[in-house]
């Protein structure tokens, strides 16, 4: 087998892996707002254990903080979490005229949780839980991207 063969074809398997790995690492449903997936993860680590998702949704209001409200159920307990994100935009621009929340911060600057505010620690480790868990699973799903990328 010639070497430009052999040297074109796993060049394109790194480049087929390469490529499964950039997809399998974009988190949360399709065209969901990090905001909003960060709040849900939040969520999941508040909750301390399996929670069912009912609703979440996203409000802007202006230069206000925009509020990502999730409700769900914890073994039959509905709750709901309220996460605050700070307006960021210097002026008003094509993306946060098509793209409202945009225009906020990515990381909450307050969260209340079954309406009890959460205190700035509890904040700072519900965020860095949370990363944690969306690294671990951004991780599984590169792993499995290249298990099926080799056949296994």
């Amino acid at each position: 087998m010639p070497y430009h063969f052999f040297h074109s074809a796993t060049s394109l398997a790194i480049g087929a892996t390469a490529s499964l790995l950039l997809l399998a690492g974009c988190g949360g449903s399709p065209g969901e707002d990090v905001r909003v997936t960060l709040c849900k993860d939040i969520v999941a680590v508040q909750a301390g254990g399996a929670v069912s998702i009912q609703s979440a949704s996203a409000q802007t209001r202006g230069y206000q903080d925009a509020i990502v409200r999730v409700r769900y159920d914890r073994g039959g307990n509905p709750g709901e979490a309220i996460c605050y994100f700070p307006y960021r935009a210097v002026d008003d621009t094509g993306q946060t005229l098509a793209d409202p929340l945009s225009a906020y911060g990515t990381s909450p600057t307050g969260v209340t949780f079954d309406g009890q505010p959460l205190s700035g620690p509890q904040l700072a480790e519900a965020i860095r839980q949370a990363m944690l868990r969306q690294g671990r699973a951004a991780a599984d799903r590169a792993r499995s991207a290249v298990q099926q990328a080799i056949g296994r």
